[in-house]
Parts: C-alpha cells; structure tokens; sequence
C-alpha cells in the first residue's frame, strides 16, 4: 500500500515520524517549501513528550509522483474538494482518503471520492510546529489514540491495512458508531480548541480559568443538547461517557462538571489549538468546521448555541483585527 500524508504540518509531521520510525513507509508532502527542505536535510525532529529525529520522505506538491493507494487528508478542510479534484491524478483507482481533520470533514470528502473511499479518523493528540522540520508533541504519549471508521459503518481488509500503519505510532479504535465518535471530538474541540484560540491559552490554561471554565462548560452543553436534538450517539472518549458526565438538569450536577473540567483535559493539557496557531501566523482558522458545525446543527435542529455562536464571532474578529486573542474576551460571552 502507497501512501502518503498530504498537508504534513504539525500532527503530519510527527505521525508521519512515527511511522517511519517503526518500520513503515509514508511520504510526507507539504507546500511549505522551508519545511520540507529542512525535513529532506535534517529529518523530522519531535520534541516536547518525546525526543527524536527521524529520516523521512518529504516532497512538496509539485514532487510528486505516481499514485498513491492511501491519502491521509490534513490540510485545512474548508478547501477539501478543490484540493482533493487536484489529487485526483495521483489516486489509484481505488485509492481511500482517510481524514484526520477535525469537525465533520468526511461529507466533503465523500463528496469528491465517495463514501465506500472515505475513512475517517480522530486524532486524541496534540501537536505544534515550532520551525521548519520540528513538531512538538503535546500530548502525554500514553493517552494517544486514533478512533477510526466510515461513515456508513462498513469494515473490509482496507481498513485493516490503514489501522495496521496507523498503529505504527498508537493504538486504534475501529468504530461502529464512527459519527459518534465525530461528535465526541467535536465537541472536545469546539470547546477547548475554541476557548483556547478566543483566550490565546493552552487547553489546561483555558480549563483553568474559572470564567474561560464556564464557556468551557457551556459550549460543551450546546453540543451535547445538539447531538441529542439531532439523533446521534455520542460515542465515549477514552473509555468516559461524556454525555453522562457533562449533561446536566440539576444545579448540583452542572457543580460537579464544572469541577471536571480541567480534570478532563488533564493529560492534553499542553496543547495549544490548530486555530490558535493559525491566529498567531495571521491565518485563517477551520471555526466555520468546528464551533460552526455546531451552529449549523443547532439551526437545522432548532437548538439555540450561543456560545457556539459567540466563539465564531470572536475567532472571526481576531481574524479581522477587530479583537486580539485573551481571557479580556470571555467579557463577550453571554452571562449565565
């Protein structure tokens, strides 16, 4: 199996490390010129939970050559079909695309190659990228882990070969209910990406906080209200049952989530969102496909999210230069 990781920028890097280390084979491809010659030269350097420099193969776009039986899809996915019809050419006839994005990627890709070639992945790891050819890994090594399934649920020998490279770096969890387990890092990400791209704070600094704590909270309280309103399951994340653990009717059961918050991200607490690390570079950000697929729902369901909502208006501000990234922002927020 041919594969290669498109859009090897932070998580890209070290999952692209990873695999090489132990023994399999995966290109590393990213436009970003200065990255890939630093890799070509120097090798994939990973810092922060682990230490290592790894030979990899890296190309840019333009390098590339031949067809590849595997994609695993990390670019901005607001620009997943137009980016995956310029991929098209190099794509066996049957080749899969398997998605690390975040949100609800899966519908664009599917769009493109179709449900039966697309499989899609979370990612309970995190990753920044320091300088060309050096990632750090925020995440504990140990509490790494993929979730990985279609849409339709369907499982084959394909998927079996993609889990066996994955696995290369951590352990991964085939699912039956895979949109459940969308919705569960969905939810993780609108609510810690969120926060910490509206605060400029680490996961742990933002769960911290007792006010960035309550947005937290509420934001995570719009997802599961949305989810339930929309008919999906969300699945647990690592073996707790988010859904038990954050819903609430009662005063004292909202106190005792509160109080779980930072308890939770515990061993992610390092990270620091892919938006906010957009936001510093002056990019844009993926809000739209993450707090905004919340909206979205919310909307079609008839579910209110203004926390959600609010999250987006900030994020898209900072983006503007209206707002600059700070806990000064969690005085936007409505006051429950």
């Amino acid at each position: 199996m041919r594969a290669c990781i498109y859009g090897a920028g932070s998580l890209g890097t070290v999952l692209g490390a990873y695999i090489t280390k132990n023994g399999g084979q995966i290109d590393l491809i990213n436009r970003n010129k200065a990255h890939v010659e630093a890799m070509k030269k120097n090798g994939a350097k990973i810092v922060g939970k682990v230490n290592m420099t790894v030979p990899v193969n890296a190309l840019t776009p333009d390098e590339m050559d031949g067809k590849y039986d595997l994609i695993i899809l990390l670019t901005k996915q607001l620009y997943n079909v137009e980016v995956l019809e310029g991929l098209k050419e190099h794509m066996t006839d049957d080749c899969v695309v398997c998605t690390l994005q975040n949100g609800l990627p899966e519908l664009s890709v599917s769009e493109v190659v179709g449900e039966d070639r697309t499989v899609g992945c979370t990612v309970s790891w995190g990753a920044t990228l320091l300088e060309p050819g050096v990632a750090e890994l925020t995440s504990e090594p140990d509490s790494m882990n993929f979730g990985m399934g279609r849409m339709n649920g369907k499982k084959d020998a394909k998927l079996d070969e993609i889990k066996a490279l994955l696995e290369l770096m951590c352990p991964v969890e085939l699912e039956d209910n895979f949109m459940g387990v969308r919705w569960s890092k969905l939810l993780i990400n609108a609510a810690f990406s969120g926060m910490s791209a509206v605060t400029g704070k680490t996961f742990g600094e933002a769960a911290q906080d007792k006010s960035s704590r309550r947005c937290v909270q509420m934001i995570i309280k719009e997802c599961i209200d949305v989810a339930k309103a929309a008919g999906i399951t969300i699945a647990p994340a690592q073996g707790k049952d988010i859904t038990k653990l954050f819903d609430y009717k009662t005063a004292l059961k909202k106190k005792i989530g509160f109080f779980i918050v930072p308890i939770a991200i515990k061993k992610h607490a390092a990270l620091k969102a892919s938006m906010l690390q957009d936001l510093e570079k002056g990019k844009k950000t993926e809000v739209d496909c993450i707090n905004g697929s919340v909206c979205a729902f919310g909307k079609k369901y008839g579910v209110p999210t203004p926390y959600n909502d609010k999250v987006c208006e900030i994020i898209h501000g900072v983006e503007e230069g209206k707002y600059t990234c700070g806990l000064q922002n969690i005085n936007l927020f409505p006051v429950k």
